[in-house]
């Protein structure tokens, strides 16, 4: 994936393709299942290339094969207009790899905001042992990607549903790691990340022990027991559960000081 790319994608918080600096309009996409098609191939990129009955099953599965081929074929068509406008006809696509009747997304070709966030996640999980410094600064630049959810506007469709959790649950990881790293330095950018990792699940206990160890870190004791006092509240409310023993020594510290 090239930063440089003519054609960027973003996937999180909202959609939007920019082909060569454009950025592409709903009217030049044309039909929603044109849209739908493109953002399955990008949902889809850590797979090997998908068989178009694959795409039907997970797509279209209320649709007979007759119909759910001319779908295909005029979505599919419609992507490679809206990509690439000036291909010459019978030259190969250069953002979807087809070999006979599998198709894949060219990652060669792109900049996918996702893809981008796990690069860096990926850089920031390896320093973080032994090049904290390292590990903030790749963090940070994941942090900076992450505008909101993966395709709000597929969120009730089978198909994103795993994606959107698993890139949920990294990007919580990673405030949560960052937080750590910068409790002592920045501790009002630390509760930040803890707040913001709560707006993602509140029932993160790793969150409620950060925000907590950040108001600390303020001087603001108080706080840093009401903190506790929702987290127990939220855990027995969903779980009917109390908080980890980590969690409830933590709260004990502060209760000491």
């Amino acid at each position: 994936m090239r930063e440089n790319a003519a054609l960027k994608i973003h996937t999180l918080g909202n959609f939007q393709v920019w082909r060569e600096g454009h950025l592409i309009t709903p009217k030049e996409w044309g039909r929603d299942k044109t849209v739908q098609l493109f953002q399955f191939f990008i949902t889809s990129r850590h797979r090997k290339a998908l068989h178009k009955e694959q795409i039907f099953d997970r797509l279209w599965e209320d649709l007979d094969l007759k119909s759910a081929e001319s779908t295909f074929k005029v979505a599919l068509h419609g992507i490679n207009k809206t990509l690439e406008p000036n291909r010459k006809s019978r030259t190969e696509a250069r953002y979807l790899i087809r070999q006979g009747i599998t198709y894949q997304l060219n990652l060669n070709e792109i900049w996918l905001d996702a893809l981008a966030l796990e690069e860096y996640i990926k850089i920031g999980n390896q320093a973080l042992v032994n090049n904290p410094s390292t590990a903030i600064q790749a963090y940070q630049e994941a942090v900076e990607l992450y505008d909101g959810i993966y395709l709000p506007n597929r969120l009730y469709e089978d198909w994103s549903s795993a994606e959107r959790e698993r890139l949920q649950l990294l990007v919580l990881s990673t405030f949560i790691a960052l937080g750590e790293l910068l409790l002592e330095q920045n501790p009002t950018e630390s509760l930040r990340l803890a707040q913001e990792a709560l707006l993602i699940d509140n029932t993160s206990e790793e969150a409620y022990r950060l925000q907590m160890q950040a108001c600390l870190q303020k001087g603001n004791r108080p706080l840093a027991i009401k903190t506790y006092r929702q987290c127990v509240k939220i855990l027995d409310d969903e779980f009917g559960v109390s908080p980890l023993p980590e969690t409830q020594q933590l709260y004990k510290q502060i209760e000491n000081l």
